[in-house]
């Protein structure tokens, strides 16, 4: 069950408002999936432990929840967010880090590539003719996707993708990244989610 201290909203206010007013409203409890819960050390009253968790989870509704089942209350004293998807804290730079690198000119050594986020979806390409519909924002037919480049999936043999694929991060001829799409399999056509690409 989500805390009263929580940005979700609740008929148009968010939770932490209402709970700052002095208020407190019944919240929906909602599933989460709790992968690993590793015990790092225990010196009572305090447990230090690291969770691996899904999106959702809020680590201080855990605490309280084991505190209830072991009967003598539980609260989160200190948290440290240590990877969210593939990004990991030892690969994070901190803000001084940033500034430091803004004044000597080498903060693009620091930037990721927007794809990085996507990596999970499988990568297509698009036709040199069908450039213009990348450029433009529009839909992208199936047969506008190139078949014989690197890292492209083979379509089924009536030429659809559809038990292949849904989203994909979509790469105009040049190998820039142009966004998110998704496979439409009635029209046959893969529709823009999210445009990263940026004009010249």
């Amino acid at each position: 069950v989500p805390p009263m201290y929580s940005a979700i909203k609740v008929n148009g206010r968010k939770l932490y408002e209402i709970a700052r007013a002095g208020g407190e409203v019944e919240r929906k409890a909602r599933r989460v999936q709790i992968h690993d819960i590793t015990i790092e050390s225990m010196e009572l009253p305090r447990v230090t432990m690291t969770v691996t968790c899904s999106k959702g989870t809020y680590i201080r509704t855990l605490c309280h929840d084991i505190g209830e089942k072991l009967g003598c209350g539980a609260c989160m004293e200190q948290l440290v967010r240590t990877r969210v998807a593939d990004f990991s804290i030892e690969d994070s730079v901190t803000l001084s880090q940033l500034e430091e690198a803004v004044r000597e000119g080498r903060e693009e050594l620091l930037i990721l590539a927007v794809d990085r986020l996507f990596l999970k979806l499988p990568a297509l390409t698009v036709k040199e003719e069908f450039q213009k519909n990348v450029e433009n924002g529009n839909r992208i037919p199936a047969e506008g996707i190139a078949e014989d480049l690197p890292g492209n999936l083979a379509k089924e043999a009536e030429g659809s993708f559809s038990s292949i694929i849904q989203d994909a991060r979509i790469y105009d001829y040049e190998g820039r990244f142009v966004g998110i799409y998704r496979y439409q399999q009635k029209e046959q056509d893969f529709k823009p989610v999210k445009i990263f690409l940026e004009k010249d």
